[in-house]
């Protein structure tokens, strides 16, 4: 897939990773999907997932509901984790807990639920670590070697009980061969599970992530899960992993919205000895970029994915934030949605970015191009009719399926698997400096505003 489609973001990670060409995937059907998603999902040696589904009753809106726990275990716990979370200043009971399990000297599981993210909730971070405590003596772990992990409706509490009841189920199903049911298993309006591998020496690294929407990580609803049998020190994965999420999915946004609960862990079940980080580190950074690209492309709504690659700025954080500005741009995301290539809208985009917060970055050298078609240099636009048509067949090609209104008038998506990996294609050169940086988003569809409006009903 994207072996390289974000710029990793300093000078020495850009002089040390190297990109590799795209394979570019596509899928016929969900049925092929799947069997890609199973041939890549052997888990690596010295880990084992479960999970079950049940039954419950929200407290706060008293109507029937289904809630999934998923169980990645490992052997033995292991000292060498990491886990980085959510800049949310109102950040969920699971992340406060995960927090406060990052200086103890092992783990050895992680349980996670979807359809409540425990955010806010009375009696929160006490709901998790009970769930924690009942987990761990299941597994003969101590109470402090389980982090917790939520996501769904923010402000309800968990069935604590019922999720007692189901965690005997969730251990008994465990098994070593596939993450395929973890990655299934953590997803909410999800259309697709996503699983991503890396080969590194005699081992793996293999990553599954939940993410569809209110997604714009700092630090989307986010859970990302990487797990390696190499033998890496914590030492080593903290420092890697902090910047394998940097280039990756820090330069990912769907809709602007940073979650409450956004949590990536990585763990090492230690049982492949390796000593070549740099290695290993690429391997890391492979899978993050792919995930952070699955997640885009999986975005609530998104039919189109949209890569800006903006290069020669003045700094780093220059050229991030004017990516992130124009895939925020929520007329610009409409406008990529309806297949028109109003380009007034991009350059308003980057201009008001620019005027607000970078006040005197000379624009005089901007150029700017979409598919590869040059649409504006020298301080004006540069289109013709056959540069429309050429604009207009690009993002029909970028497309990844056609709106499907039901008889009721809610937009519904036509597939539940990624047809292809193409995306609208945008690069903004701004001519003053040496800095780049590749951001993804989404467009803005009718189907994101049906889902968001009815997401709890």
């Amino acid at each position: 897939m994207t072996h390289a489609k974000f710029l990793l973001h300093t000078s020495a990670a850009r002089a040390h990773f190297s990109r590799v060409p795209s394979t570019d995937l596509t899928f016929a059907s969900r049925d092929a999907h799947r069997a890609w998603l199973a041939a890549h999902a052997a888990l690596p040696a010295g880990f084992r997932v479960g999970g079950t589904r049940f039954d419950f009753m929200p407290r706060e809106a008293p109507k029937p509901a289904k809630m999934t726990l998923t169980l990645i275990a490992l052997d033995q716990p292991t000292a060498s984790f990491a886990a980085l979370f959510t800049k949310n200043a109102f950040p969920g009971a699971p992340v406060i807990v995960g927090r406060k399990r990052l200086p103890e000297p092992a783990l050895g599981a992680v349980i996670i639920n979807n359809k409540i993210s425990n955010v806010c909730a009375p009696g929160g971070v006490e709901a998790s670590e009970k769930i924690c405590d009942a987990t761990a003596k299941l597994l003969g772990f101590s109470p402090t070697q389980v982090l917790p992990s939520s996501t769904g409706v923010i402000g309800w509490g968990l069935p604590v009980e019922a999720i007692m009841g189901a965690l005997p189920q969730a251990v008994a199903t465990l098994q070593s061969q596939s993450i395929l049911p973890a990655a299934e298993g953590i997803v909410t309006t999800d259309l697709y599970p996503k699983i991503r591998r890396a080969a590194v020496g005699a081992g793996s690294i293999v990553g599954i992530a939940k993410g569809a929407g209110m997604i714009e990580p700092n630090m989307a609803t986010m859970l990302v899960y990487l797990l390696t049998d190499i033998a890496v020190p914590r030492a080593e994965l903290r420092p890697m992993l902090a910047r394998a999420v940097d280039a990756s999915f820090n330069a990912i946004s769907v809709d602007s919205d940073t979650s409450t609960s956004d949590t990536v862990v990585a763990l090492s079940s230690g049982k492949v000895p390796f000593n070549d980080w740099g290695t290993f580190e690429r391997g890391l950074h492979q899978v993050c970029r792919d995930l952070a690209e699955d997640v885009v492309r999986n975005g609530e709504g998104v039919r189109h994915v949209i890569r800006v690659t903006v290069k020669n700025a003045a700094s780093l954080g220059l050229a991030r934030a004017l990516g992130k500005a124009i895939v925020n741009g929520p007329l610009f995301k409409c406008a990529v949605a309806g297949n028109d290539p109003n380009v007034g809208r991009l350059i308003q985009a980057i201009g008001k970015y620019v005027g607000a917060h970078a006040a005197g970055t000379d624009l005089s050298k901007l150029s700017a191009r979409m598919g590869g078609v040059e649409i504006f240099a020298r301080g004006v636009f540069q289109l013709d009719p056959a540069k429309e048509a050429a604009l207009v067949a690009h993002l029909k090609g970028a497309e990844l399926y056609q709106s499907a209104p039901s008889k009721d008038g809610v937009f519904t998506a036509p597939v539940d698997y990624p047809p292809h990996e193409r995306a609208v294609e945008l690069e903004i050169d701004i001519g003053n400096g040496a800095a780049s940086a590749m951001v993804l988003g989404g467009d803005l569809t009718h189907e994101y505003v049906s889902e968001n409006a009815d997401y709890r009903s």
